[in-house]
């Protein structure tokens, strides 16, 4: 049975128990308090808090997910970066009893797998929580013996909130016997033991609490059930193979690089998990628009391609071996998502870039580092200084490859951190960003000039959001800066654009300036902007309150605004005032970066 057979059973099963299916969501996060979309639940967050489902009470979806927590132990049988998570969901429908009917009926009727195989896991009691007696009970009577159900605390059975708060509750998981045979725990090598006996198949989530940001917990109004299982994991299982890596979602990335390798896989496995892994995710970023950089999506997008590429160097793969296993993950998935396959040329371009910038800083970088390997150790200093110097990021994999010592590993981390932070204040130099304030404008600026600048900066606006209607919705803002001769504007986009696409952009903000456009100022809550469709690049960063700035015709309720953003200020009161925008200049500004300069005449 095939990874598409997989997936079309499992919806398939849950259509005929009148579920509906949802789309994946995208794999950047609307929730501020997390970078990427990690579980299935996530865009179902509030239909668990009271608001209506557009879908009905019951749901199935195939997420896509990209989990950072997991990063250093991927090499193992069953860790990765990005995967699929299936998963059914009852807003305030069916509970317990029929959830575990549910998964128990699907693994062993449509899937094969019998319940000598199976182990489960609940929720034992925790402080304020009491024990899940009632899931150990459906369990038994569904035909698992109580000496395969075993109870955990809160840290293994009781999930969520995906975030700062949100709804969690209690777990009741589903595990799989790889072997017969106990390790050296004897009677103790239960499920969560960790020598590798079992796999965690499925994850049963029963909603019942808020989790608040103070950490406090109070009981829903309405339950719901949320589950999560690994398409990857389940195919290992199904297809009985001994990792997820000889799973047909895999094979074909590492028969590639066999291919182009005296070194073979059985000699290398953790290499090789690690390259097919990481194109795989970096394949997934860059598909939503991900551009590698210093700061938080970009930056894990960099980090996963740079190992991807130093693993790939250890195993002497010719140039370009990254952008052929690229192609071959676009082929495995388009047909699921189809979206991959009309980015292609983007795809690829971002990861030749970054394969041919990295390749040739990680030759020099990595003869520095063997000869302060040569000691035995390496300090933190010297590892941040090999960053910052030849981008080559001292890491677990890295130290245990020479076999040496990673001292005050605390001291790197820190630095790495206060670099990021840097370089994100390098990047925010926004609308509202250092010296582009109201105050800070009138300080320093005559009023001549603050009218100009005003001016520009809100055909800022209105020229980021043509460049999104004509380039795509893969445009961000990478950076700005204002001055009251001009306005320089970088943003994401893979190759150079053509005249007509200049043109296209010019002439769709000058439309907008002669419509004599309204600028709408507002305060509202972070969460509240976003969910109107506030564009915002660095959420990290943002207040509870922001201010949001809408151009549009309010009088139109068809077409409220045609740009809205949170900003700082200052701006026009209308786009009329704002004369004729004229770009003068496109270049590139770093990989996969361009750089606008337009004036107004």
């Amino acid at each position: 049975m095939d990874s598409y057979t997989i997936r079309k059973k499992f919806l398939d099963f849950f259509i005929k128990h009148r579920h509906t299916i949802v789309p994946s969501s995208s794999l950047l996060s609307e929730d501020s308090t997390v970078l990427f979309t990690t579980a299935g639940m996530q865009q179902f967050k509030d239909y668990y808090l009271g608001k209506i489902s557009p879908y009905g009470k019951r749901v199935v979806s195939v997420q896509k997910c990209f989990r950072t927590s997991d990063i250093e132990d991927v090499g193992d049988e069953q860790h990765l970066t990005f995967l699929e998570m299936l998963g059914n969901f009852s807003f305030n429908d069916y509970f317990k009893e029929r959830a575990i009917e549910f998964a128990r009926e699907l693994l062993n009727s449509e899937f094969q797998i019998p319940n000598s195989k199976l182990w489960i896991t609940v929720f034992k009691g925790e402080k304020e929580i009491s024990e899940d007696k009632e899931s150990r009970e459906i369990w038994q009577r569904l035909g698992i013996p109580k000496e395969k159900i075993y109870g955990f605390g809160k840290e293994e059975n009781f999930w969520g909130p995906t975030g700062d708060e949100g709804p969690c509750g209690p777990t009741t998981e589903i595990h799989y016997e790889l072997r017969d045979k106990p390790c050296e725990k004897g009677k103790n090598c239960i499920p969560n033991c960790g020598c590798g006996r079992f796999i965690e198949l499925w994850n049963i989530v029963f909603n019942e609490y808020y989790h608040d940001r103070k950490n406090n917990l109070t009981l829903l109004k309405k339950k719901g059930v949320d589950t999560g299982m690994g398409l990857e994991r389940l195919a290992m299982v199904i297809q009985k193979k001994p990792s997820i890596f000889e799973t047909d979602l895999f094979t074909p990335l590492i028969k590639e690089i066999e291919k182009n390798t005296s070194k073979s896989y059985d000699q290398n496995k953790r290499a090789y998990r690690i390259i097919a892994d990481h194109i795989n995710g970096s394949v997934f970023l860059a598909g939503e628009g991900v551009l590698p950089s210093n700061v938080a999506e970009g930056y894990v997008l960099r980090r996963v391609l740079r190992k991807a590429i130093r693993f790939g160097k250890s195993l002497n793969l010719p140039k370009h071996s990254l952008v052929s296993l690229a192609k071959i993950v676009i082929e495995l998935y388009q047909d699921i998502y189809p979206e991959l396959q009309s980015k292609q040329t983007d795809i690829l371009t971002i990861v030749q870039n970054e394969e041919e910038k990295f390749g040739k800083a990680l030759e020099k970088g990595m003869k520095e580092f063997k000869k302060l390997s040569e000691k035995g150790y390496i300090t933190g200093e010297e590892a941040f200084r090999l960053y910052e110097t030849h981008s080559v990021l001292v890491d677990e994999e890295l130290t245990e490859e020479y076999g040496i010592e990673f001292r005050n590993k605390e001291g790197f981390e820190q630095a790495i951190k206060k670099h990021q932070e840097i370089s994100r204040a390098g990047v925010e130099k926004k609308f509202g960003g250092v010296g582009i304030s109201k105050y800070e404008v009138r300080i320093k600026k005559s009023e001549e000039e603050i009218k100009k600048i005003t001016k520009l900066h809100t055909a800022t606006h209105l020229f980021h959001q043509a460049l999104r209607e004509v380039l795509g919705k893969h445009v961000k803002q990478m950076g700005s800066n204002i001055t009251e001769e001009r306005l320089r504007f970088d943003f994401s986009h893979p190759q150079k654009m053509t005249l007509e696409e200049i043109k296209k952009v010019e002439d769709l903000v000058n439309q907008k300036i002669k419509e004599d456009l309204t600028v709408e100022k507002k305060e509202m809550k972070y969460d509240e902007a976003i969910k109107s469709g506030a564009l915002a690049f660095f959420k990290e960063k943002y207040p509870e309150v922001v201010t949001v700035y809408s151009i549009g015709d309010p009088s139109n309720p068809s077409d409220k605004y045609f740009s809205r953003e949170i900003c700082g200020g200052p701006h026009a009161e209308e786009t009329s005032e704002l004369g004729n925008f004229k770009i003068n200049k496109e270049e590139s500004c770093g990989a996969g970066v361009r750089r606008i300069k337009a004036i107004l005449e």
